[in-house]
């Protein structure tokens, strides 16, 4: 992952920021994991145990503490979905 993707990554997300928490905040009490198909232009919702289930054992160790800290934090973890760059980029932000 380059910086360059990276910020792309981020502006994607920042640009649909209240669509992304207006979806969060419908499964607030569930603390989704938020998903954004960079494609598809769509934000989902997905219970964590079902999310972290499609995932690799590695993948599925890195997101267990990256959720965890987020919970803490009253944060969020949002992953970006790339299909064209075939890229899965994980972020916590902020719900505020």
């Amino acid at each position: 992952m380059t910086d360059t993707d990276d910020d792309l990554y981020l502006d994607a997300i920042f640009a649909l920021w209240p669509k992304i928490l207006d979806m969060y905040r419908l499964f607030e009490s569930k603390k989704p994991v938020m998903l954004y198909d960079l494609q598809e232009q769509k934000v989902y919702a997905y219970p964590y145990r079902e999310f972290k289930a499609e995932m690799n054992p590695r993948s599925q160790a890195s997101l267990t503490e990256q959720y965890k800290q987020a919970i803490k934090e009253n944060k969020m973890v949002i992953f970006v979905r790339d299909n064209e760059k075939r890229k899965l980029r994980s972020y916590t932000l902020a719900i505020e």
